[in-house]
């Protein structure tokens, strides 16, 4: 049987962590003279008296040297991005926005699992705290989701991630060799790209507030802005610099640790990098000439325009500087079909990710080869070791899950009443936290505010499920996983 202590322990603190972080948008709001102060320091005081009272409760139990239950793990796990969003909402149910609890919670979920999606309309003008608040959802949505990929993923076997870690993270225990250290070295360097971001923003021509806000979600890959229009108008500094950390926010931070150690070599060796970047070098190419060839743009504008919105959808960004659903539907088909690649493992990117693809090609073309030297033994490799049959279950099993978990939240979407563009796009932004769909409704310069409310839970549920790797969320509804 399940022992709730532990989960409950260890959700009543980070209630208490979410708590105390609401004082930051309460001091914005007071910095901004904005009477919404009043609305953080009551939903704090709440939220922080719920996880001490939980802790209180649970503060008999004891954690083992080996931390939680491999079932207990899932929990707090599902817990985290299902749970925690319920008093992350709190302050938009009291506060100016006034929404009601379904909007509170889609925006709170779509914050902490990065993806993007907003209810929110005129943005601009709401006050200071709501916007920062938005910001460090987001961003604390990335380092966990970064954390939880390099120690919970891999235990729990999702997708392949535990020969994703032993592939490329052998050298790692004589750098980082304990659970503990590896998250105390990822989150130093989650900060410290934060901050250059931050700078950058600013040097590019962005107010303080705004380089602040933007720095956050985009080391998230998160996509919440301070402008209806993204980044249309930010000017086209800010682009390139949304562009360079983008990618840096979509390569695995550990791989950042040991840069020192071995002057960048396994970094630059490292086969889901090297993919990465050159899917983003081979689609933005593509998209470029489609923009100068057959919508006549210049190249400078083109390069930018390309690069920038394509890396942004794949990587679940979701930021946007141009309307590309104007584009044409070459380049519509692209970004649909991009944001279901994701970047890299270990990033706080999103989607199924680039290594999984990796895997699955070779894979392919080991099984190709057999066809024709039957007699001959042809193993998988990747990141020159061979891929155990277990690793290659995984990892297929995990893809078509993916597309059984789009194929279902896009029928259920439709159902609803959307048209079948808004369906098949939301569903996929929402599983694939990219955050903007396709066509007029949710599209690049629309938002999701006037889906009903039964679209909107369907919507959340999908986004937590995307970014808990789906088996984790699945495993739970199984008779199984609760019996003793």
């Amino acid at each position: 049987m399940i022992d709730s202590r532990p989960v409950g322990y260890v959700i009543g603190w980070l209630i208490i962590g979410l708590g105390s972080s609401m004082l930051i948008p309460m001091l914005v709001d007071i910095i901004f003279m904005n009477g919404q102060w009043t609305t953080f320091a009551i939903s704090s005081a709440f939220t922080i008296f719920i996880g001490l009272v939980l802790v209180l409760a649970t503060s008999s139990t004891k954690l083992t040297t080996q931390g939680t239950s491999l079932r207990e793990t899932i929990l707090i796990t599902v817990c985290l991005y299902t749970v925690i969003p319920l008093f992350a909402a709190i302050p938009f149910v009291l506060g100016e926005p006034n929404f009601r609890i379904i909007d509170a919670y889609f925006e709170s979920v779509s914050g902490l699992t990065t993806t993007g999606a907003t209810v929110f309309s005129d943005i601009e003008n709401l006050p200071e705290g709501y916007l920062m608040w938005r910001g460090i959802l987001q961003w604390i949505g990335g380092i966990l989701i970064i954390i939880i990929a390099m120690t919970v993923f891999p235990r729990l076997r999702i997708g392949g991630m535990q020969y994703f870690m032993k592939s490329n993270f052998e050298t790692i225990t004589t750098v980082i060799p304990q659970a503990i250290s590896t998250a105390r070295g990822i989150s130093i360097t989650y900060l410290a790209v934060s901050l250059l971001c931050f700078m950058s923003y600013n040097v590019a021509g962005l107010s303080i507030f705004d380089s602040l806000v933007h720095s956050m979600t985009t080391v998230a890959t998160g996509g919440f802005g301070n402008y209806d229009s993204s980044f249309q108008n930010l000017g086209y500094k800010a682009e390139y610099v949304a562009i360079v950390f983008m990618i840096l926010a979509s390569i695995p931070f550990i791989r950042y640790l040991t840069i020192f150690n071995d002057s960048g070599k396994s970094l630059i060796l490292d086969r889901q990098v090297q993919g990465f970047i050159g899917i983003i070098l081979f689609i933005g190419t593509a998209l470029t000439l489609w923009q100068i060839l057959v919508n006549g743009q210049g190249s400078e504008i083109a390069i930018r325009k390309a690069l920038f919105n394509s890396i942004s959808i794949m990587t679940g960004t979701g930021y946007v500087s141009a309307d590309y659903n104007a584009w044409g539907s070459f380049p519509v088909a692209i970004f649909f079909l991009i944001g279901l690649i994701g970047g890299c493992a270990g990033s706080t990117s999103c989607s199924v990710k680039v290594f999984r693809y990796q895997v699955l090609f070779a894979s392919l073309v080991a099984q190709i080869k057999k066809i024709y030297s039957p007699h001959a033994i042809i193993k998988p490799r990747y990141q020159g070791k061979n891929i155990p049959g277990e690793i290659m279950i995984s990892v297929i099993l995990f893809i078509v899950m993916f597309l059984f978990t789009l194929m279902v939240s896009a029928l259920l979407l439709a159902m609803t009443g959307l048209d079948f563009i808004t369906s098949i796009s939301g569903s996929a932004a929402a599983l694939a936290n990219i955050g903007p769909g396709l066509g007029d409704i949710i599209g690049p310069t629309g938002n999701y505010q006037s889906l009903g409310d039964v679209a909107k839970l369907i919507l959340a549920i999908t986004m937590a499920t995307g970014r808990l790797e789906l088996l984790a969320v699945y495993v739970i509804l199984t008779l199984k996983f609760w019996q003793s």
